[in-house]
């Protein structure tokens, strides 16, 4: 089987399926009693679902506490309980009026796509722990202990979870120790799952069809890198091998294996070349753990969260102490911020919504929303530069979704009247790489978003599973969108990074440093494998395998041809 690979590495064991699901309540059920009463039963529900999210964030922290905390605020949303009452009202009882509240609100966050589109999951996961909740029926059964030994003997071994979509309640509870990989039929590549999964350093597929018609217990391989799912025959020697040959054992991964060989320092190549290795970050969980893998900077901090779920604007104040965090974190390095990417698929409640977008992917988002709103810049901006008064860390801030050089230009500027130094732009539409030439002589410094570049190169939606070839970042012509923006940039002497997590998978790492590519950023987690993975070829491979992999038609034989000229891979498992 085939889905995308979200999260690299490779990951074997027996399978687990979790398929129970809280049934649909019946359609027209009704109450006894007050409606006051069944109104207070619905508030109880929602109530208490939103504080055990709460509580199981708290308790694993990192990336998880954060997606924990929005899914309690679904819970805890002023609209949606009123949707419920309402639906009380007409004498719906509490469970039917909890399903089609949610409906509501779910047609409006699936319809949006892209971001929210992919909450809309969480959405249906809330909703069912409330339903469970008022009807005591049980929630999917996620392993809780290691897979028992097979006939052979030996320990016992991590699952290989699959599931038609899992919900981060659930997910965020796993370690390496119970979970080899996730495998799931739904999701994309921003999905809670594949944020989740590439956190722990567990392989991951989603959007495989079919693979919840797996047997249960039958031995299963995944690749999150290429997305193939491989079934093995009962009783074979592959099912019974426990992992061994393809750098698993019962105690991790394949990205924890070479992890465990990364001796730490800054990112280069065996032959002295510097690559910067940095971390993508959304909040305080992310910088710990950048921190913790030993990340030289952050390459990309995602702003966005701070304005997420509001009824408005965070002020400069807290703006500054947020960023005054992520500068502290990391003296003398750098930190790049990436100006608010809101609009589109990330609405914001305290702004006015944009009239007549059929297609949002392609409306106001970005930086047009910021040259619409101009005070929320100007706030954000103010509160950058007073974060960076007096911090070591070297400052840079990028606008997200540029698409000429005039508003690059326009951005730089802006930046340059409030002090600070370092202005860029992201490139993640293709009039911007392929205009790179002069976009990169009106900014300080270039950042490729491989995922919205993909998704813009090939018009495939991210979040559609199905065109998963599509959007896979070995595509040739997205590798020649990468080369030929890195090549602009170095002909001009600008630094060019990548922050798209195509950056995470090893190999392509390597492919990306022979593009040009002048420092690279993913999440905290997949750091070691790639530092391990790059300190064993010289730039020269690097380029070699990019020029192979640029002379290709198809993402595999792309991938093919590059690993062909990198042979020390081959000693790592890749």
């Amino acid at each position: 089987m085939t889905g995308v690979g979200v999260s690299p590495g490779t990951g074997q064991g027996p399978a687990f399926i979790v398929t129970v699901s809280v049934p649909e309540p019946p359609e027209g059920a009704t109450y006894q009693g007050e409606a006051d009463q069944e109104k207070q039963r619905a508030t109880d529900a929602l109530q208490q679902v939103a504080g055990v999210l709460e509580l199981r964030g708290d308790r694993v922290g990192g990336q998880a506490r954060e997606i924990l905390r929005a899914q309690a605020m679904m819970a805890e949303d002023p609209g949606l309980a009123v949707a419920v009452r309402g639906f009380i009202d007409e004498g719906i009882a509490a469970p039917r009026a909890v399903y089609q509240a949610f409906a509501r609100f779910r047609e409006t966050l699936a319809g949006a796509g892209g971001y929210l589109g992919e909450r809309a999951a969480d959405l249906d996961d809330v909703r069912d722990r409330v339903i469970g909740e008022l009807t005591g029926h049980p929630m999917p059964g996620i392993p809780s202990e290691p897979a028992p030994p097979d006939e052979a003997g030996g320990a016992p071994r991590p699952y290989v979870l699959v599931a038609h979509d899992l919900a981060p309640s659930d997910t965020a509870l796993l370690t390496k120790d119970l979970v080899a990989a996730f495998v799931t039929e739904r999701g994309g590549p921003t999905s809670h799952t594949a944020i989740l999964a590439r956190a722990m350093g567990v392989p991951a597929v989603v959007g495989c069809r079919g693979a919840t018609s797996i047997r249960p217990g039958v031995h299963v391989r995944v690749d999150g890198t290429s997305g193939q799912v491989r079934v093995e025959p009962p009783g074979s020697d592959a099912g019974r091998a426990n992992g061994s040959d393809l750098g698993q054992s019962s105690g991790g991964t394949w990205a924890g294996q070479v992890a465990a060989r990364d001796a730490g320092g800054p990112g280069r190549t065996s032959d002295g070349h510097a690559v910067p290795l940095l971390a993508n970050v959304g909040g305080q969980s992310d910088l710990d753990a950048a921190v913790a893998h030993g990340a030289e900077g952050i390459g990309l901090y995602r702003t966005e969260f701070l304005f997420l779920g509001r009824n408005e604007a965070p002020s400069a104040d807290e703006q500054q102490q947020v960023y005054r965090a992520a500068l502290a974190a990391f003296p003398g390095r750098t930190v790049v911020v990436r100006a608010l990417d809101a609009g589109a698929d990330k609405p914001l409640s305290f702004l006015p919504p944009s009239d007549g977008e059929p297609n949002p992917a392609l409306g106001e988002r970005g930086l047009r929303l910021l040259r619409r709103f101009p005070d929320v810049l100007d706030t954000q901006l103010e509160a950058l530069a007073a974060a960076a008064d007096g911090s070591s860390a070297h400052l840079m801030i990028m606008a997200p979704m540029v698409a000429t050089a005039e508003e690059a230009s326009w951005f730089a500027g802006v930046c340059h009247v409030r002090g600070l130094a370092s202005a860029g732009a992201m490139i993640e539409i293709p009039a911007a790489a392929l205009r790179a030439e002069s976009l990169v002589t009106v900014v300080d410094f270039v950042s490729i978003g491989t995922n919205d570049l993909a998704q813009y190169t090939f018009a495939a939606d991210r979040q559609l599973g199905t065109l998963g070839t599509l959007q896979d970042p070995w595509q040739p012509a997205l590798l020649d969108l990468v080369h030929r923006t890195a090549t602009a940039a170095s002909d001009n002497g600008k630094p060019c990074g990548v922050c798209g997590e195509a950056a995470a998978d090893p190999l392509l790492a390597c492919v990306l440093v022979g593009l040009g590519a002048t420092s690279l950023s993913m999440s905290p987690g997949a750091l070691p494998a790639v530092r391990v993975v790059l300190a064993g070829q010289t730039l020269g491979q690097c380029q070699l395998a990019a020029q192979a992999a640029r002379g290709m038609e198809t993402p595999a034989h792309a991938r093919a041809a590059a690993r062909s000229e990198l042979p020390e891979l081959a000693r790592l498992g890749l």
